[in-house]
């Protein structure tokens, strides 16, 4: 029987520190444009739904989602988690993949590479963001329907319902837990002082050169040699990773 595997990518426009950043454009083409246009070319993903809020500011995701030929889902603006769950509880998915659209250059054929990797070592969850490594913005996390509503059944902390994978990250055995297993795909070297993702001016001046200059269909480590070769780290080095989940961890306190 085929396995069934949805990919979920999460899409706001109430951003606090860049607002509307995912519908800001490059090139005619807003970045939650580039970013399911790369991803269409996923090969072991069944299907694609972009999970936003039920906000009336994120009426113009939705219409523009629909527009592009997408499927979307509304819910929770809060509770992520919630959001995440109902958008895919009716499809009969074996696995989920989880990505954020303020990623508009994820690698399509890395997303892939991580499906296969946990698919074939069976956990209940993988990624390649357990050991940061990766850039970011090149985050995939892949775990199984099973997993995702166990978690939304039984998590009850803040940063829990808001990120959406961290009860059942901290609850697995790669954290020493004991309720799902994990595994993690290492990258080959240590890239993590790389910014791809776009959480704010600085990360979107960045992404507009490297798009103004490689375009939109270039792998990750193509993007990432450009960096290095032209030392465009330092445009936006100063940001911390995960600053948002790191604030949400401070309010379950």
């Amino acid at each position: 029987m085929e396995v069934k595997t949805v990919l979920i990518s999460q899409a706001r426009v109430g951003s606090t520190r860049l607002p509307g950043k995912v519908l800001k454009e490059i090139g005619n083409q807003s970045l939650l444009q580039i970013h399911l246009n790369r991803l269409q070319k996923c090969t072991k993903v069944s299907k694609i739904i972009v999970a936003t809020t039920v906000m009336s500011i994120d009426t113009v995701i939705s219409d523009k989602v629909i527009e592009w030929g997408y499927e979307v889902f509304r819910g929770s603006e809060a509770d992520v988690l919630d959001r995440f769950y109902q958008s895919v509880k009716d499809e009969k998915a074996d696995w989920i993949v989880r990505v954020t659209s303020d990623c508009p250059l994820i690698d399509p054929n890395l997303v892939d590479e991580v499906i296969a990797f946990v698919q074939e070592n069976d956990k209940d969850y993988g990624s390649n963001v357990l050991i940061e490594n990766f850039p970011d913005g090149q985050d995939i996390e892949v775990f199984k329907f099973s997993a995702l509503k166990k978690a939304w059944e039984e998590a009850k902390l803040l940063s829990d319902r808001e990120h959406v994978t961290t009860y059942i990250r901290n609850n697995s055995d790669f954290k020493g837990g004991s309720l799902f297993s994990a595994i993690n795909y290492q990258c080959y070297a240590d890239f993590s002082n790389i910014r791809m993702t776009v959480d704010e001016q600085s990360d979107f001046d960045l992404i507009e050169i490297i798009i103004s200059k490689l375009g939109t269909s270039k792998s990750w480590i193509e993007y990432v040699n450009f960096i290095i070769e032209n030392d465009l780290i330092k445009i936006n080095d100063q940001i911390i990773r995960n600053e948002g989940l790191l604030k949400s961890l401070k309010r379950d306190l």
